[in-house]
């Protein structure tokens, strides 16, 4: 009996391969990472990055997830939100990326971050553990998205809130052209800079080939996630999801939410 296939790009792979396979990808890019996405965003990367923290929430005191965290960009911004008293974990299955977080987190003076080598789809962290959790531009990566929304969902507090800052899918198909000739030159960029094109051939299409707003929204709430909605950025050429761990019988806080989407 053959293994079931997921795709890596635009490419069929056995399940079990994808991980490994994009591993390499950023393995490859871990270096350059900060540098191409300025060229690739124009820059935009940051601001969406901001708007994205911003909705998480995310108050002093509190302990949040950087999820697939990368280079910590997000971690940064969320250590402003929770200060001194607070704690957050900068979490990457990628062993090359979290090394290069690690090290520009502390040459540049921050010491406070807890940095985790960990999957998605099993977060080697306690139930209920997060008072809120991110992840910016890495659930496209995840093989089993639904096993990572709901691993996502345990390790949140009732009421805690989720945020996902993804590429995702134009809200005017007259822009189409635009966009595909741009992101038509990533790999050409990333072949510039970096010496080798096909991580961000890769990137083309795993963002061909992730879900649209309306289908992850559905996916969070089959997760479990309630108050769930998506705010669209830049046309739609990006989107941030959010949703928060529903409150159990017994629990009385409560934090403010929302279930809507918008243009």
């Amino acid at each position: 009996m053959s293994e079931e296939q997921t795709h890596f790009g635009f490419e069929q792979v056995p399940k079990s391969e994808k991980a490994d396979r994009v591993a390499d990808v950023f393995r490859q890019v871990a270096g350059q990472y900060d540098i191409m996405n300025d060229v690739m965003s124009l820059g935009s990367h940051r601001l969406m990055k901001r708007m994205a923290v911003e909705m998480t929430r995310a108050r002093t005191g509190d302990t949040v997830l950087d999820l697939a965290g990368g280079t910590g960009d997000l971690s940064i911004l969320l250590s402003k939100r929770v200060g001194p008293s607070g704690q957050v974990l900068l979490c990457d299955i990628n062993a090359d990326m979290l090394s290069v977080g690690r090290d520009r987190l502390i040459d540049a003076g921050h010491s406070s971050f807890m940095f985790v080598q960990g999957d998605a789809e099993q977060l080697p962290l306690p139930d209920q553990s997060l008072d809120a959790a991110i992840i910016g531009f890495g659930l496209r990566n995840v093989t089993d998205k639904d096993k990572a929304l709901n691993a996502m969902r345990k390790a949140l507090k009732p009421g805690g809130r989720m945020v996902i800052l993804e590429f995702s899918k134009l809200t005017n198909p007259a822009l189409a052209p635009l966009y595909q000739n741009f992101s038509g030159l990533w790999p050409k960029i990333g072949q510039w800079i970096t010496g080798d094109g096909s991580p961000y051939q890769y990137l083309v299409e795993s963002i061909a080939m992730h879900p649209d707003q309306e289908t992850l929204k559905v996916m969070l709430q089959s997760a479990g996630f309630v108050g769930v909605g998506y705010d669209n950025l830049l046309g739609g050429i990006a989107a941030i999801h959010y949703g928060e761990a529903p409150f159990q019988a017994a629990a009385t806080a409560s934090r403010p939410s929302s279930s809507q989407s918008h243009e």
